[in-house]
């Protein structure tokens, strides 16, 4: 690894959460007390690692500019767009006045407030020297089931499946052109999709199961455990 390359942070932090059936965007929940945002916003300033974090939210969005971590120094705003893709692509444009292609980004999901230093510090000691860079991700332990039309048609092969997780950690230049080039594509789920589109094989590091996605609402108390179990 040398000197002059940095890391960087972003977060597309504009969706709606319609499945938390909620007065206000998931991120915006309160959560042991701060909002589900903040606590990740923290999570990636205490990593010590990031020469800036680039947060994509909606232009409509009215929580945000009362955030008090939207004024932090190492904080750069950036238009979310339609899809999680448009809200990354926007975050990295945001900050092409300093970042190098050749410079790493790691995209965590703002609704992920349990993520530990230890899995971002993990994640960049694994892939720094590597070519493409990879995800945290989690072995699946579930027997999984291909379904259609309600009906079981077969049982998937475990061994080969993986839950991806974020931070997902890739090179700012050929993330933002992996992205561009699939601009529209209902595929790109991930910031790895993406890559695999373009032929590459993003690497897996395992992450810590703590590391949950908030998308339910039972998922708060469970987030709310996790982050009293790693004080």
């Amino acid at each position: 690894m040398t000197d002059s390359i940095k890391f960087w942070a972003v977060v597309p932090a504009a969706g709606v959460g319609k499945r938390m059936n909620a007065d206000r965007p998931k991120q915006y929940l309160e959560l042991a007390g701060k909002t589900v945002l903040e606590h990740t916003l923290t999570r990636l300033l205490q990593a010590e690692v990031f020469a800036a974090i680039s947060v994509a939210v909606s232009e409509e969005d009215p929580y945000w500019p009362v955030c008090q971590l939207s004024h932090h120094e190492k904080i750069i705003t950036a238009a979310g767009g339609k899809e999680r893709a448009d809200s990354v692509l926007s975050a990295l444009k945001a900050i092409r006045a300093d970042a190098a292609d050749n410079d790493w980004v790691l995209v965590h999901d703002a609704a992920r407030p349990c993520l530990t230093s230890t899995d971002i510090h993990q994640l960049i000691e694994s892939l720094v020297d590597d070519e493409v860079g990879g995800i945290l991700a989690l072995s699946s332990h579930d027997t999984l089931k291909n379904v259609q039309n309600g009906c079981i048609v077969g049982t998937l092969d475990r061994t080969h499946i993986w839950r991806a997780l974020t931070p997902q950690m890739f090179r700012y230049g050929m993330l933002k052109s992996a992205l561009q080039a699939a601009e529209g594509n209902p595929a790109i789920t991930d910031e790895a999709s993406a890559l695999e589109l373009q032929g590459l094989q993003p690497k897996i590091v395992e992450g810590r199961p703590d590391n949950i996605k908030i998308t339910r609402p039972e998922d708060l108390a469970l987030a709310q455990f996790y982050l009293e179990q790693q004080q």
